[in-house]
């Protein structure tokens, strides 16, 4: 799958265990502006469950996922 989104920021979580991936992007998507995207790259498997729960908690939204080998790509959207 190529998706053909631009990120506004780009996130290099790989490496990192939970909760740490969902921490690091709720403190980023603070400092956003509502509309941008940010890709948070990731090999931590919780992320699949972590990231969707936190969206809908937080208002924001996974537009994409693009998973290649051990690392996923979330590309999250800021709306408020």
């Amino acid at each position: 799958m190529s998706t053909e989104i631009k990120a506004d920021i780009n996130m290099d979580l790989k490496g990192i265990a939970c909760p740490m991936p969902v921490i690091k992007v709720s403190q980023q998507i603070k400092k956003m502006q509502v509309g941008q995207i940010l890709a948070a790259e990731t090999t931590d498997p919780g992320a699949h469950a972590d990231f969707p729960a936190w969206a809908k908690s937080t208002g924001n939204e996974i537009v994409a996922t693009e998973k290649k080998d051990a690392v996923t790509v979330f590309f999250i959207k800021k709306l408020k």
